[in-house]
């Protein structure tokens, strides 16, 4: 939490807000906070056993740091561009960023942010919200990349629909707004 504030610091200050450590995201987000938590401390106590493999936590470790990197080299590739709102108007310097993350994936902040949220899971071997985390996160990001998509396509027009046809959205199984 304290990389994405700094990191928005950073890039886009005039943003910059106690907001932007998403610690008070929303009620969902402190209650999946809360179950990891809970998780961890039942299994830690009732099989201890479960919460030690090496191997497990390793892989989470890595998800982790993939996702956080890819997450925050995309708000940087963004630079002010990057807010943690979807904007409704479009700034006299919004520019359609489609170089660096941006040219892997349509929506490279939330793909770091769906792999590090689940990965936060795998790493303390929490296989009941390591579930629940890729429910959640893949639901809530398929509405907002939804959303974010009707937005771009109206500041952006066939400019972004091109782009769309290019690149993916780099969440599985979602292919964002349908287009005719």
């Amino acid at each position: 939490h304290y990389s994405e504030y700094l990191v928005t610091a950073i890039n886009n200050p005039r943003s910059l807000s106690l907001d932007s450590f998403l610690l008070n995201h929303s009620f969902e987000y402190n209650l999946a906070a809360l179950s990891s938590w809970v998780e961890f401390a039942l299994e830690k106590f009732l099989c201890p056993e479960m919460k030690q493999v090496a191997w497990l936590s390793t892989a989470g470790l890595l998800m982790v740091i993939f996702g956080d990197c890819l997450r925050k080299a995309a708000m940087l590739t963004a630079g002010s561009n990057f807010n943690h709102i979807v904007q409704n108007e479009k700034s006299d310097t919004h520019t359609l960023v489609t170089s660096g993350v941006y040219a892997w994936f349509r929506h490279p902040s939330y793909v770091g942010w769906f792999y590090w949220s689940i990965g936060t899971q795998v790493l303390l071997c929490n296989p009941v919200c390591a579930v629940g985390y890729t429910l959640v996160s893949w639901r809530f990001f398929r509405e907002h990349l939804e959303e974010e998509e009707i937005t771009l396509i109206h500041f952006f027009g066939e400019e972004y629909l091109e782009y769309k046809k290019r690149v993916p959205s780099g969440l599985p199984f979602i292919r964002g707004v349908k287009v005719e």
